[in-house]
């Protein structure tokens, strides 16, 4: 059973490049959700979530970033904070990558 999700994420993870370690992971999961709630995640929120020191994540912000996966957008409220979403083709491959895990899920029951 496992191997079949195992697959799936390994597939996802490969067609997307090595850009995908234990924190990236964790930032997908928590951009996806925000945009699921049509929420705003800050930069300093999601270095959080990532659960590795700031610096880290900041380089994997700037990493998913250049990689067209990320997109910066500034508070027009407050110029010193800005906030991360998913682009248009980081949010279509994870919205791929559920209905494909969903569809082995429901297989396996």
């Amino acid at each position: 059973m496992e191997t079949q999700f195992i697959a799936h994420e390994s597939t996802f993870l490969r067609a997307a490049g090595n850009l995908f370690g234990d924190p990236a992971w964790d930032m997908l999961l928590d951009l996806t959700a925000a945009r699921a709630e049509h929420t705003r995640v800050s930069v300093t929120l999601l270095c959080i979530a990532s659960g590795v020191p700031p610096t880290t994540a900041l380089r994997w912000i700037g990493q998913m970033t250049e990689a067209g996966l990320f997109q910066r957008v500034e508070d027009e409220a407050d110029r010193r904070r800005a906030f991360v979403a998913l682009t248009d083709k980081a949010s279509d491959a994870m919205a791929r990558y559920f209905a494909e895990l969903g569809t082995g899920a429901a297989r396996l029951v």
